[in-house]
């Protein structure tokens, strides 16, 4: 593969904090890569150097002379005055850019509802960032470096440029590189994830799912991270293996190597007992929705945002809402919470309800600028219950993140990350019965989402979430409805993949307007790009065929690479150094055919939609 760029002994401190200490990493053609760490351990940074956005404190940036970088910063970077044609094309005339239909693609899965004639300061947060994304995306780049792109798209955004991204080059050229707490994008695009941590970087095979289980075996192998983590990580690994049928679509012997990792840790959720404290925290009766409409705040006569409908809370029950932007999902929490009436129809409130709400701006916290971590959570209450153990204020702080110097930070000094933390700590020792979260994955690292969830796990309250994470969605709900912004509320037995269908549909069947402009005739050939190739029955079963023979010898290697592994660990205690290289040789010879199988066994699979 040819080298595009690459940093050498990179370092990066800020006052006394060293960021990046002589890291040494580079980008080749095919490379899909993740990055992923705690807020604040530099992966933002490490972009900007990449790109050429700012320069090391020692070290050097080198690229390839032919070489385009493309870079979405995290903030807002748009001018506001701007229209959102002439934001994404300039003054390119229309025929000159719809001829091309790379271009069309993009824009019919970006902004294809967005008004192209619309200043871009009235747009809101999720089209700006579409705008953004599709003036990049429009643009011929060797390289794309993404920063946070998932942040304010909805799931159907998140799964139009996991496709893109899959699409957009052939296998062996381009490269790109995105941090993002999006877990199921990570799965989705990359094979390799950075992860950045204590100023260095280390580099691991696959996505998400594949880093999580290297990441547990080279820490069990070590020896040398604490209990905490290491149960967060087997805890994660047990929802890999135990979620959605998707996710279990890998080669036998990865499997067996993570059942192996996880056999000894529980379920997620005890489904049974939790259900049984939340009916004696509750009672029967929790929140209802009863033939409920309710008119589009300043509309028109006629047009309403919710129409007829029910929805029923059942105690301890789990939540999940999808649904395009503007559908109304934060508004149904509104609802649910009281803060708004009904246009017509009934909200039933049990008696022993207490609800909560962590919303998207977290201005709760400004009463509370003036103080501490620790004394906000202490204010509240000194000890909490979590999963029938009892936890101080600070042990329940610092499970979420907050080390014990942290805790001492003022509420004004903390990050947007940090503060969403914190307010849903407020919210917990407050002892809810009914928690309501609102996009609750925006600014946290996936170290923190595995904290959250693990707190969420031991909860038995009844729970709404309303969140593009779809992997949030998974791992922590049991139930997903959608608003497709047709006034109605329908459940997703299937899933966030049954949402993602009924939106096609809808596009499909014109049943969904787009925005004023050129770009809304785009959309159709959006929704056929990702069209299914419609492999025949006879491929499908010699790709079945496949995939049985690829796990047989797959399972052999595995063996073979085990015994080759404790040969060489006794050549080399007895110091034959010549044994030594000739079963390197071997085990090298073998890892490349394993790579090679690897690869057949992925073809196979994407024949059977696996």
């Amino acid at each position: 593969m040819a080298h595009l760029l690459g940093g050498e002994n990179l370092t990066v401190s800020f006052a006394t904090r060293t960021v990046l200490d002589g890291v040494t990493l580079g980008l080749e053609d095919g490379d899909r890569i993740g990055m992923v760490g705690r807020n604040g351990d530099g992966k933002s940074t490490l972009m900007r150097l990449l790109a050429l956005r700012s320069t090391p404190d020692s070290g050097r940036v080198t690229k390839r002379g032919d070489v385009t970088v493309g870079y979405l910063d995290q903030g807002d970077v748009l001018d506001g005055d701007l229209t959102v044609g002439a934001a994404i094309v300039g003054d390119r005339a229309d025929h000159e850019w719809a001829a091309n239909a790379k271009i069309r693609e993009v824009m019919g899965g970006l902004v294809g509802d967005v008004d192209w004639h619309a200043n871009v300061h009235a747009l809101s947060g999720g089209q700006k960032r579409r705008v953004a994304l599709a003036k990049l995306l429009i643009e011929d780049h060797d390289v794309i470096m993404l920063d946070e792109p998932t942040n304010h798209l909805d799931v159907e955004g998140v799964a139009w440029l996991a496709r893109h991204l899959k699409t957009r080059w052939r296998a062996n050229q381009g490269a790109f590189l995105v941090v993002t707490h999006d877990r199921w994008f990570l799965d989705e695009v990359c094979n390799y994830t950075w992860e950045v941590h204590d100023a260095m970087v280390d580099m691991f095979d696959g996505g998400y799912a594949a880093y999580v289980l290297a990441r547990a075996e080279r820490d069990r192998m070590a020896a040398v991270v604490e209990g905490k983590r290491q149960q967060l990580v087997k805890k994660e690994l047990a929802w890999l293996r135990r979620g959605a049928p998707a996710r279990t679509a890998k080669p036998k012997f990865r499997i067996e190597a993570a059942n192996d990792l996880i056999a000894d840790v529980p379920d997620p959720r005890d489904s049974v007992a939790l259900s049984k404290m939340a009916t004696a925290r509750l009672g029967k009766d929790v929140l209802d929705l009863e033939n409920v409409t309710l008119d589009f705040e300043g509309g028109q006569s006629g047009q309403k945002l919710f129409d007829n409908i029910t929805l029923r809370l059942a105690p301890g029950e789990r939540l999940g809402l999808v649904g395009v932007n503007g559908a109304g999902k934060s508004t149904l929490l509104k609802l649910l919470n009281g803060e708004i009436q009904p246009t017509s129809g009934k909200v039933k409130r049990g008696k022993t309800v207490v609800t909560a709400v962590l919303t998207q701006d977290v201005k709760e916290l400004d009463d509370v600028s003036d103080l501490r971590v620790i004394e906000v959570i202490e204010r509240e209450k000194r000890s909490f219950s979590v999963g029938g153990k009892e936890f101080t204020a600070g042990q329940l702080v610092e499970q979420l993140g907050f080390t014990k110097e942290k805790q001492w930070t003022p509420v004004s000094d903390l990050s947007g990350g940090e503060r969403r933390r914190l307010q849903l700590l407020r919210l917990l020792v407050g002892e809810p019965n009914v928690l309501m979260l609102d996009e609750p994955t925006n600014d946290l690292d996936t170290d923190t989402l595995a904290a959250v969830e693990d707190v969420l796990d031991g909860w038995p309250g009844t729970l709404v979430v309303v969140s593009h994470d779809r992997y949030l969605l998974e791992r922590v709900t049991d139930n997903q409805m959608a608003l497709l912004g047709d006034g109605q509320l329908r459940g997703l037995p299937g899933g966030v993949d049954q949402y993602l269908e009924l939106r096609e549909a809808a596009l499909a069947s014109g049943a969904v307007g787009g925005g004023s402009g050129a770009p809304t005739s785009a959309s159709g050939s959006s929704s056929s790009a990702a069209a299914p190739s419609g492999a025949s029955e006879a491929e499908k079963r010699e790709a079945r065929k496949d995939l049985n023979r690829i796990d047989r010898q797959l399972g052999k290697i595995a063996q073979q690479e085990e015994k080759l592994h404790a040969q060489m660990a006794a050549k080399s205690e007895s110091g034959d150094f010549d044994a030594l290289g000739e079963l390197n040789t071997k085990l090298r010879e073998l890892l490349d055919e394993k790579e090679g199988l690897e690869l057949e066994w992925l073809e196979a699979a994407e024949i059977l939609g696996e």
